[in-house]
């Protein structure tokens, strides 16, 4: 994982881990929102996270209130998720994204071209970015569904052997 392994995270629950701790896993962080009109990707993200977390696959998601569309506690979100997704892929605390109090994370993930060749600031919620174990990045945009064609092979293609 490279120049990830190191940076710090805080678990939705308080929990602190790493990135690091992901191991060898192909992971994809989103930025995730509980109020967005995107929020039903949560249902697409909780399958791909059933369907390829026994192969060495999570999803990571960061909840932002960065386009003002995240609930404003740790419990809402939590509560929010489980209950009305069925989310079971680990949560970080609320960050943000952008700007410069940016989640040291999204400061180097923010560096990757998307498929038309921008890098930079994350657009809105449900920005993907698939961390392969090797430490390369692939980046979806917003829009992009997370089971789409694309998402599916970046993801087949990272999965370790």
């Amino acid at each position: 994982m490279g120049r990830f392994e190191e940076i710090a995270i805080t678990t939705l629950r308080g929990e602190q881990t790493t990135f690091g701790a992901f191991g060898d896993k192909a992971v994809l962080v989103v930025n995730v929102a509980s109020r967005c009109g995107l929020a039903p990707q949560y249902e697409q993200l909780e399958e791909l996270q059933k369907t390829y977390g026994p192969r060495g696959f999570t999803v990571l998601g960061f909840p932002s209130n960065q386009f003002l569309q995240e609930l404003g506690s740790a419990e809402a979100i939590d509560e929010y998720c489980s209950a009305t997704w069925g989310v079971t892929f680990p949560m970080s605390e609320k960050v943000k994204v952008n700007g410069m109090g940016a989640h040291p994370l999204y400061k180097e993930l923010k560096q990757t071209p998307d498929a038309g060749g921008k890098a930079g600031r994350v657009i809105w919620n449900f920005e993907k970015f698939l961390v392969a174990p090797d430490g390369t990045v692939s980046r979806f945009r917003p829009t992009t569904k997370p089971d789409a064609p694309e998402v599916i092979a970046a993801i087949e293609a990272a999965l370790p052997a």
